[in-house]
């Protein structure tokens, strides 16, 4: 007996520790969750990003203004931890710009978005690199799908159901670095979301690059076998689900018939993150969107009418070459109008291979700046009159896994965030609430309801 745990600790203590860090959006976090997976199949043993690992997988975002700067961050912090330690780069940044991840110090390997998958056969030798091997195809490649999931803090995951983007927004690198719009089966979502709820995991989110475009390339062709209402229609049957979230989708792909789904649906939760991107259409024009202001207000005011407690999320992007002073103000006003819930503001950055790099009519960085900090004012009075709207109604929360400060802190469906002093026994649970007040953090108090 004692022999045979002994065989089996010296087994463990001989696989190799892989560590992850990921960047970026939801789906790179759900991609992760995938690799990751293969590398436990290759008899890899998973510990956390600060612990000391054989192999650090960096997965790499293209989207963020400083994408290169906080590469190179990690990477240092990898090679203080385990200057020894094999450094693999894969995702968006490194299909972009595979070469300038390679030359990092420190940096052994970068798989672009084909590649990225097939981590494991890169794996067989672990001998540090003078410079960082390069895999990447042209994106005309990436044409496949792999599907997953990824489960944060215990109580969602979530769910890749579609990846890449046929768009042409002139400011967007996704295209190039996630190549075409193609979907997962609707077979193996099911199967996947099946999966998650049996894990006693509470809320699933829905995650793509552009998740409204579902079903495309779904068995590898153009046609849409399935529609994205199909897909939300489908998942509603999924037994052992309690919330359905859906994340970022455009407001020309989200149609009336699953705005009226989710407004009487019982497991989709009213909340909803629609990118605007400006309220000028004139801007709208030179980003190449599919849609102009009057279909985003049309869309707006329809949620608004079906489900007045519903919360609405916003991505714009301000600084964008030819936004004028007035273009920006109307940007200003079109928001404060609508009434949304919150903001998400970009800074426009020029992106190398894009449309809008190339662009006349740049916008003075100081004048983006200024820009920026007057939506990101606005986006914090538009959550305070959400919240306000909110106080004395019965919501149901979902408490998240972390103790922040000694509270704890969950999510009603319409994404109110509130707090309450730390139980552990409330991880991963759901109550029914009565909002209550706005504490002085800006999030939300409340009184438990008594069933009777």
């Amino acid at each position: 007996m004692f022999l045979s745990s002994l065989k089996n600790g010296e087994k463990n203590s001989m696989k190799k520790k892989v560590a992850f860090h990921t960047l970026g959006c939801k789906l790179n976090f759900s991609e992760t969750a995938t690799i990751a997976s293969q590398m436990e199949a290759a008899d890899f043993e998973k510990v956390p990003f600060e612990s000391k690992a054989d192999v650090y997988v960096i997965n790499t975002c293209s989207v963020t203004e400083n994408a290169d700067k906080r590469f190179k961050e990690i990477v240092k912090k990898t090679q203080k931890i385990n200057e020894k330690a094999f450094v693999a780069a894969v995702g968006c940044y490194a299909q972009l710009k595979p070469e300038a991840l390679a030359e990092v110090d420190g940096v052994d390997l970068v798989l672009g978005a084909t590649e990225k998958f097939n981590l494991t056969a890169y794996l067989n030798d672990l001998t540090k690199q003078e410079v960082g091997t390069v895999h990447a195809c042209e994106i005309e490649e990436a044409d496949f799908y792999v599907g997953g999931y990824a489960i944060g803090e215990r109580t969602r995951a979530f769910l890749k159901v579609q990846d890449g983007c046929d768009y042409k927004c002139t400011y967007c690198t996704i295209p190039l670095a996630r190549g075409i719009s193609r979907s997962d089966t609707l077979e193996n979502v099911l199967k996947n979301a099946q999966e998650i709820a049996s894990k006693g995991i509470k809320e699933i989110v829905l995650t793509g690059v552009n998740i409204g475009d579902y079903g495309k390339g779904e068995f590898g062709n153009k046609k849409h076998q399935h529609t994205f209402f199909d897909l939300v229609q489908s998942l509603e049957e999924v037994p052992g689900i309690s919330r359905l979230r859906i994340s970022s989708i455009e407001p020309n792909l989200l149609k009336n018939e699953t705005i009226e789904l989710v407004s009487k649906s019982e497991v989709f939760v009213p909340h909803f993150h629609i990118p605007l991107q400006s309220g000028s259409d004139k801007v709208l024009k030179k980003m190449k969107r599919r849609y102009l202001t009057s279909l985003y207000r049309d869309r707006i005011k329809t949620i608004q009418n079906k489900m007045p407690h519903a919360c609405i999320g916003v991505d714009v992007i301000v600084g964008f070459p030819g936004e004028t002073e007035q273009d920006f103000l109307e940007t200003y006003e079109f928001l404060n109008e609508l009434a949304v819930s919150y903001l998400h503001v970009f800074t426009y950055s020029e992106r190398d291979h894009t449309e809008a790099a190339n662009m006349s009519e740049v916008v003075p960085l100081a004048v983006r700046n200024k820009r920026s900090k007057m939506l990101r004012g606005l986006s914090v009075k538009l959550r305070r009159a959400f919240y306000e709207s909110q106080i004395d109604t019965k919501r149901t929360v979902l408490f998240e896994g972390e103790n922040k400060k000694g509270y704890i802190h969950g999510f009603t469906e319409n994404y109110v965030k509130v707090k309450t002093p730390w139980d552990p026994a409330l991880v991963n649970t759901m109550a029914e609430v009565r909002l209550k007040d706005i504490d002085q953090d800006g999030l939300v108090r409340f009184d438990y309801v008594e069933n009777n």
